[in-house]
């Protein structure tokens, strides 16, 4: 794996990251401290660099986020214990056999969650009391990208009720587009308080990154389901 530095890595601040967040052993609280770090940073809108006619600039950037990059930030923090660790996990993340090119990056977010949990970066959370529906998609609304057969399951929004129950502080969750040519339109980070479960996530309507009510969420958008993801433990190899 290459190990040239993202443009935008400011290593001190990763240094204190992970020397704050070192108390914490297990992936869910870690997630949960790195991603209460970032509340209140600024949305940004196409925060990466690069298209079919300009080359890819592999980028790693602490002060603002979408919500796609806001969550590979977290996950990469999480299993990092240096900056080049950071950056190497960022990379694998972002892009299919950690190659940084535009044709390698996961533009859509079924491929993001294939790629990685292939990797065994993660994991799906599939209780056998919550019914799955299968969807089926031609993405093609990214300029210049030959259309993608999507096929992907997810649980449906009429049963997510039943899903809550699982959900744990740390989980990625996607959320569905109920559009014919798009898969994932959100994606956000759980942290549950007992019976309280909120989603942290850099929301482009409020402007920054954001906890709220998952809930209040799901209650406000419309979408034909969820899929929600869980980070492994363990040490893996780059």
């Amino acid at each position: 794996m290459e190990h040239a530095q993202p443009r935008g890595l400011n290593r001190r601040r990763v240094e204190k990251l992970l020397l704050e967040t070192q108390p914490y052993h297990s992936a869910s609280s870690r997630i949960e401290a790195l991603s209460r770090h970032f509340l209140g940073k600024p949305y940004l809108v196409n925060p990466l660099i690069g298209s079919a006619e300009r080359p890819e600039v592999f980028v790693a950037s602490l002060d603002g986020f979408d919500c796609v990059t806001y969550v590979e930030t977290i996950v990469a923090l999480a299993r990092a214990s240096c900056p080049d660790e950071f950056s190497q996990w960022l990379r694998r993340i972002r892009y299919k056999n950690a190659q940084a090119e535009w044709k390698h990056r996961n533009h859509y977010m079924t491929q993001w969650i294939r790629n990685n949990a292939r990797s065994g970066l993660l994991r799906r959370l599939s209780p056998r009391d919550v019914r799955m529906t299968t969807k089926q998609r031609v993405l093609d609304i990214i300029p210049k990208l030959p259309p993608v057969n999507a096929r992907f399951g997810c649980v449906p929004k009429p049963v997510l009720r039943k899903l809550i129950p699982h959900l744990q502080t740390g989980d990625l969750i996607f959320f569905s587009s109920t559009r014919k040519h798009l898969d994932i339109f959100h994606c956000g980070i759980i942290v549950r308080d007992g019976d309280a479960v909120r989603m942290r996530h850099a929301s482009r309507s409020r402007g920054s990154v954001v906890e709220q009510e998952l809930q209040n969420f799901m209650s406000a958008n419309r979408m034909a389901g969820v899929i929600v993801m869980r980070p492994t433990e363990g040490d893996l190899r780059f």
